[in-house]
């Protein structure tokens, strides 16, 4: 995957000893240059309502449900669906995007994800996300802001680096690939079929993908919801779970989106080069036939 042209560097962010701390940015960077002119900011929040009672002035809505994936099929936009997003937004290959939203940043990150399935890699995130940025005071607006439409030709879309479907993961799981489960304990071990006060529902069974190690997405985030610092996140990841950065990982959730957030955390900030996201996740593998479980 060729890198971006041109990535902020942040001072704040570089001091956490990311493998990539381009790919972060700080509030304060961010309240510094959302104006500029190369500069589109994007929030993508699990409640889509958000964005309408106020957010980061100039920022534009990313519904991840709408936007990002296909109406019929449980799969991405289409080229041609992409390439138009990108175009209403005002975006193309020169305009860094800004990624942030609610809930740490796990939509935003799953959102930063299906951009870079298209091969768009000029983003980033925004460390701490819409909840640091409210609570420093800083300013939201319910104007949606008017960008003058690119003339964007997106690529087409290249899931193999970064994907991983049913059958890649049979595969992994036969040749003893690391997994990582990044759901809430009680997900890993089948007493629930869903996250702790969300509807259980979704699979026809409760329990892991066999050989997978439990590491719930959010131990990355600390309680501002900014990402832990480098050496923490290895203590983690390293440390209890036993990666390593040559490793092969794949990392699943019930349907992608906290599983985005792992990705991100292995792949920039720790500099895992192998590290795809299996957004079928539990909803597929929990309800497939013959697939095997471990509780």
């Amino acid at each position: 995957m060729a890198g971006p042209t041109s990535l902020p560097a942040d001072a704040t962010v570089a001091k956490k000893g990311y493998a990539h701390p381009e790919r972060l940015v700080s509030t304060e960077w961010l309240a510094a240059h959302m104006h500029d002119a190369n500069v589109r900011v994007i929030e993508s929040d699990e409640d889509v309502l958000l964005y309408d009672i106020g957010h980061v002035p100039g920022a534009q809505k990313v519904d991840w449900h709408v936007d990002l994936n296909d109406a019929v099929m449980r799969d991405y936009v289409s080229r041609a669906q992409f390439q138009e997003l990108l175009q209403r937004l005002g975006v193309d290959d020169g305009t860094l995007v800004v990624f942030y939203g609610d809930k740490n940043n796990w939509w935003a990150a799953y959102a930063f994800w299906v951009f870079q399935l298209f091969g768009f890699d000029n983003a980033v995130l925004l460390d701490g996300g819409r909840a640091k940025w409210e609570a420093e005071g800083r300013p939201m607006v319910t104007e949606r802001p008017r960008y003058t439409p690119s003339k964007y030709t997106a690529k087409e879309r290249d899931d193999a680096p970064i994907r991983a479907f049913m059958a890649d993961v049979r595969t992994h799981v036969e040749g003893k690939g690391r997994l990582v489960d990044v759901r809430s304990p009680d997900e890993f071990s089948g007493v629930k079929l869903h996250m702790p006060d969300y509807p259980q529902e979704g699979a026809m069974r409760g329990g892991h993908i066999p050989g997978a190690a439990s590491v719930p997405w959010a131990r990355a985030a600390n309680p501002d919801g900014t990402f832990k610092a480098a050496d923490e996140l290895r203590a983690i990841y390293e440390g209890e779970a036993g990666l390593k950065s040559s490793d092969d990982v794949v990392a699943y959730c019930r349907i992608g989106e906290r599983s985005s957030h792992t990705w991100f955390v292995l792949h920039y900030l720790l500099g895992y080069e192998k590290v795809r996201n299996y957004d079928g996740s539990w909803t597929e593998w929990g309800n497939a036939v013959r697939a095997p479980i471990e509780r």
